[in-house]
């Protein structure tokens, strides 16, 4: 209640009419428009109105830049788009990270270990919209004028199971590598400190092999701190990566979001925004749950 109320002040503080109108309107006819939109109404009536709709999922709201369209719509046609992006991008980076922060971890100290912490900071590095230019020109251009044709799609998308590697393979890649740095250095972290544990010691003094005591005992005592990480990316699922969203001309809710601020259209931002703090909340009630299915120690206590 508190975000939707802080949502709905904070875009009012500047009445957008008088933009939308342009400069030949009259003050009759942003009265007019005014009441079109109800923003003449009480801001309290107005909170009111906005929170039933959250409350009763009534996305039947028009889009002030699109008439005929409704919130609802566009919300069943963005959110497809985002997760078909975000999903794959998310289980690749954890799969691959994981690994590589165990693998880090059982060779702490030595070559191999400091050559995948250098290459996890140094992917820390680098700007988001540097990887994007790049895997652009060299994923898309210079790989189609090698094989002749092109290989990946820099702009749009097309719905269809069957297009998603030539819209979202390129994109997803990007996702993956700009998100390994950062997971990297986070999982091998928390693998070290699982190799002093004294379970490990056992493990090993009892003959255990390295990959059981690598994906079974020690995956398994770490996996509060993976679900954690896991649940706090949760809700950016559905909101999609504003960035490669917007520069690969990808429909998601995402770019929906940026362009519903751009022209201030109060109604998109206010449930997408609702929706995502919503989703924020929902994510950290489940990662309690979670942390019980996984570690017995926490439903005790």
């Amino acid at each position: 209640m508190a975000i939707v109320l802080l949502v709905m002040l904070l875009l009012r503080v500047r009445d957008p009419v008088p933009g939308m109108m342009g400069k030949q309107a009259t003050v009759e006819d942003i009265a007019n428009k005014r009441e079109e939109l109800g923003l003449n109404r009480p801001r309290y009536v107005q909170y009111f109105t906005l929170l039933q709709q959250m409350v009763t999922f009534d996305f039947s709201q028009e889009l002030w830049t699109q008439p005929g369209m409704t919130v609802g719509e566009l919300l069943r046609k963005s959110v497809p788009i985002s997760l078909l992006l975000t999903l794959p991008a998310l289980f690749l980076t954890t799969v691959i990270s994981v690994c590589i922060g165990m693998i880090s971890a059982y060779a702490r100290g030595r070559l191999l270990d400091k050559i995948l912490v250098f290459f996890a900071v140094l992917g820390m590095s680098i700007s988001f919209l540097v990887y994007i230019i790049f895997g652009q020109y060299f994923g898309s251009y210079q790989l189609g004028r090698l094989v002749g044709q092109p290989v990946f799609s820099i702009h749009g998308y097309e719905p269809g199971l069957q297009n998603w590697a030539y819209y979202m393979l390129l994109p997803v890649l990007i996702s993956v590598i700009v998100s390994m740095g950062y997971n990297t250095r986070f999982y091998r972290a928390v693998m070290v400190e699982e190799t002093t544990q004294d379970y490990i010691t056992t493990a090993w003094s009892k003959g255990a092999s390295t990959s059981k005591i690598m994906f079974v005992h020690m995956l398994r005592n770490a996996m509060i701190p993976i679900i954690t990480r896991i649940m706090i990316t949760l809700p950016l699922l559905v909101t999609g990566s504003i960035l490669l969203e917007r520069f690969f001309g990808i429909p998601g809710m995402g770019d929906a979001l940026l362009s519903a601020i751009s022209n201030n259209d109060f109604p998109v931002i206010e449930v997408f925004s609702s929706i995502f703090a919503g989703l924020f909340i929902c994510s950290i009630i489940l990662t309690d749950v979670l942390y019980a299915v996984f570690d017995p120690r926490v439903r005790l206590q």
